[in-house]
C-alpha cells in the first residue's frame, strides 16, 4: 500500500487480485490518513471475501471508548482533553450498540449542541455568525478519530461521521500591547511565573514545550534552542534574542532544586522550569493570579503565543518565517494573522518616503 499527498490531503492506493484501487483518505494529517488507508484496505478484504465484520453488534459505546482512550499514545494532555469532550457525548451513546450509530444520530447530537452553545447567557443577543462552535467540532473530530479505531480493530465497516460539516468558528487571536504585557509580568506573584510568561512571550513556544524544556536542549553558547516532542511531532529550533539570553542566563544560575525563588539545595534539575527540581506540570492557577492582578480579563495561557506572533507579523516578519518559529506544519495556520500585514506594509512605505 502508498500512501502519498496530492493536493492538501492524503491518498492511498493498494493492488487486489490484480485490481488497483484508489481512495483520497480526506486528511491533512499522515498519521490519521494511515489509519484511514489501513481500514480502506480491510474493508476491500472484507467485501471481496465476503468475510463479516469480527464481534458486529457486540459492543457499546462506553467500553470501546474507553478501550479507545486506554490505546492512545498520544500525549497526556491530548489523551486528557480526549476524555474531557467526552463528557458531552458520553451520556448520549453510553449504551447505544457502536454498529447502529449513524450519520443522522451524529448530526441529531450536533444539532442539540448547537442549540445548547446558543441559549448560553454569553451568547443571548449574538447573531449565530458572531459565535465560535469550536468545542462542538472538537466533540465530532474526537468522535471521528474514536471510529477509525473502530475501523481498524474491525468493529464497524464505516465511518458514520464522514460527511458531517464543521460549524463557524472565530479564531482567537487575541494579544497585548507592550503596557499590558509588562502588567502581566508584573502581576505574577513569584518569580518561576514571571520567567514562564516572559518565556513563552519571547519564543511563542506552546506551554507544554516550556515546561518539557530541558537544559540540554538550551545552547547559550550559540543562541539555540531545540524544542522536542512537539504537537505536530517536528522538532524546531528558536533563536535565542538577547532579552531571552538574559532571562534564561538567570535562570541557569539558579540551576539547583528549589522553586526559582530560595534554593536550599545545590543539586541540578534537568528542567528549565521546575518546582523543587521536579517537572512542573502547570501553571494555570498562577497564571490566572497574574491576569487578575494586571487586570486583564478572558486571557489563556495559549493567547501568549499570538502576542508573539502579532509582535513578529507587525515587525515586518513575513508569514512564512513566523509560521516557521511557531511550528506551523501547514501555511493555513499563519495565515491567521495575515490580517497584520497592511499594517507592516504600511509602515514599510511611511519608513521609506519620511526619509525625504
Amino acid at each position: 500500500m502508498r500512501i502519498y499527498k496530492r493536493g492538501q490531503v492524503f491518498w492511498c492506493e493498494f493492488r487486489l487480485d490484480n485490481k488497483h484501487y484508489q481512495y483520497s483518505c480526506k486528511t491533512k494529517d499522515k498519521e490519521t490518513a494511515q489509519e484511514i488507508a489501513s481500514a480502506i484496505y480491510a474493508d476491500t478484504i472484507r467485501d471481496r471475501f465476503n468475510i463479516p465484520i469480527k464481534n458486529a453488534g457486540k459492543y457499546t459505546f462506553k467500553e470501546v471508548f474507553t478501550e479507545y482512550i486506554g490505546s492512545q499514545t498520544v500525549s497526556f494532555a491530548t489523551k486528557e482533553l480526549r476524555t474531557h469532550m467526552s463528557k458531552h457525548f458520553l451520556p448520549v451513546f453510553n449504551n447505544s450498540d457502536i454498529k447502529n450509530i449513524s450519520v443522522a444520530d451524529l448530526e441529531k447530537y450536533q444539532l442539540i449542541r448547537k442549540l445548547e452553545v446558543l441559549s448560553m447567557p454569553k451568547n443571548t443577543g449574538k447573531r449565530e455568525q458572531d459565535i465560535s462552535f469550536r468545542l462542538i467540532n472538537i466533540e465530532i473530530a474526537t468522535l471521528y478519530n474514536f471510529f477509525v479505531f473502530c475501523i481498524k480493530k474491525g468493529y464497524l465497516d464505516k465511518n458514520p461521521c464522514v460527511g458531517i460539516k464543521k460549524l463557524n468558528e472565530l479564531s482567537r487571536l487575541k494579544t497585548l500591547s507592550d503596557q499590558d504585557i509588562n502588567k502581566l509580568i508584573a502581576g505574577a506573584t513569584n518569580k518561576l511565573t514571571k520567567d514562564l510568561i516572559t518565556f513563552l512571550i519571547y519564543t511563542g513556544c506552546r506551554k507544554g514545550e516550556a515546561l518539557n524544556l530541558k537544559w540540554d536542549d538550551v545552547d547559550l553558547q550559540n543562541d539555540i534552542i531545540a524544542i522536542k516532542g512537539t504537537k505536530t511531532k517536528y522538532d524546531r529550533y528558536v533563536p535565542i534574542s538577547k532579552p531571552l539570553k538574559e532571562l534564561l542566563g538567570g535562570i541557569e544560575k539558579e540551576k539547583v532544586v528549589g522553586d526559582n525563588l530560595s534554593p536550599t539545595k545545590k543539586e541540578k534539575s534537568e528542567y528549565v522550569f521546575n518546582k523543587n527540581g521536579a517537572k512542573l506540570n502547570d501553571f494555570k492557577r498562577s497564571f490566572k493570579t497574574a491576569c487578575k492582578n494586571a487586570g486583564l480579563k478572558d486571557l489563556r495561557i495559549h493567547d501568549l503565543r499570538h502576542v508573539f506572533a502579532s509582535k513578529m507579523v507587525k515587525n515586518g516578519t513575513s508569514l512564512f518565517i513566523t509560521g516557521e518559529l511557531l511550528g506551523h506544519r501547514t501555511t493555513q495556520m499563519t495565515k491567521r494573522y495575515s490580517h497584520l500585514v497592511p499594517e507592516t506594509l504600511k509602515k514599510a512605505v511611511d519608513d521609506v518616503w519620511s526619509k525625504k
